[in-house]
């Protein structure tokens, strides 16, 4: 682990948010000097950030002054920033806050020559049709039909970019996206519903109550046998801190596990971290995201793995005991 305090700043968007803070911390852990661009409103996301030796935190609307002012000082800009709620249906601003904010961003760092990180999204994929792989070929991308506004809105942004590239526009000298699956893990309480399962489910378990799961109405799967790719918020903050050390690395990646797992391990896994007997009522799913609902997604790793990144996935119960023992079941849960 290299201490960075000889280099510039990083600066991370949405870095009081979940994937964002986790970064930050890594980022001070190894003594860099990190600027923060995020909303923090009333919500308690600035625990996320209340222990970290920070240079600034700014307003998304005081950004564009901050990188006028500081163009040779960035070493990264690592994009977490978005409205990343899948039922958000103001498309209008899901397009201002995850398309044009990215572009401009992506412009800056092209004209400054400063790498650029940005969070994709497995929503991308839609219903998980045309496969899960992280193919950044336009055609590829053209065929993916997103089944929300998030999704569309990030799918936009990597085939402009696809397109940029081939069109031999100026670039950043380090360009890559993520394409995040389900992740869990510390600094996602101000998240509302969005929070991962595993934190849903960890207050039921904790009390010796059952947890509450969706019906299947697939055939093809039982009550709790829905599959997900969980994906461990350290391993994600990993590849990150990866891409920033191999500045020669570019392109589109999956950021998940590699192995579906169904929504009834993960619920087991955390009552076993509690060791509270298993306990599961189902309800149906909700007819508003019914036929929209993904039975299964499973990132395909290995384009990451052929770039060079080697670090072993955390396992679902390794690393749902590790939410559980260090940050869910302590007096402070923040990381």
């Amino acid at each position: 682990m290299s201490d960075l305090s000889d280099r510039g700043i990083y600066l991370v968007t949405g870095g009081a948010g979940f994937i964002g803070s986790n970064i930050v911390a890594a980022l001070d852990e190894r003594n860099a000097r990190v600027v923060i661009c995020d909303r923090l409103r009333d919500q308690a996301k600035w625990c996320n950030i209340a222990t970290r030796d920070l240079i600034d935190v700014i307003h998304p609307s005081d950004l564009a002054d901050f990188l006028e002012e500081t163009p040779d000082q960035i070493e990264a800009v690592i994009h977490m920033g978005a409205i990343s709620s899948t039922t958000e249906t103001d498309a209008d601003l899901i397009i201002e806050t995850n398309f044009h904010l990215s572009m401009g961003l992506w412009t800056w760092c092209a004209v400054n020559s400063v790498p650029f990180i940005y969070a994709s999204s497995a929503a991308t994929y839609g219903d998980g049709a045309q496969g899960f792989d992280d193919d950044e070929s336009r055609d590829f991308m053209a065929s993916l039909e997103p089944l929300n506004a998030y999704g569309w809105s990030k799918n936009l942004f990597d085939r402009r970019i696809a397109r940029m590239i081939d069109e031999g526009e100026p670039q950043p000298p380090q360009c890559a996206g993520l394409k995040f699956f389900n992740v869990y893990g510390p600094n996602e309480y101000h998240k509302g519903n969005m929070q991962s399962v595993v934190s849903k489910v960890y207050p039921h378990a904790a009390a010796g109550e059952p947890a509450t799961l969706f019906k299947s109405h697939n055939p093809d799967y039982e009550d709790g046998g829905q599959l997900r790719d969980f994906v461990w918020v350290g391993d994600c903050v990993d590849i990150v801190m990866w891409l920033l050390d191999n500045t020669e690395v570019s392109g589109l990646f999956n950021c998940g596990s590699g192995k579906a797992r169904s929504f009834l391990d993960l619920t087991t896994a955390v009552y076993e971290a509690v060791n509270t007997k298993l306990s599961v009522n189902y309800v149906e799913t909700p007819e508003a995201i019914r036929d929209k609902y993904q039975y299964y997604t499973q990132a395909n790793m290995a384009k990451l793995r052929a770039a060079g990144y080697d670090k072993p996935a955390t396992s679902l119960e390794a690393g749902i005991a590790l939410y559980v023992r260090d940050y869910l079941h302590t007096d402070d849960p923040y990381r």
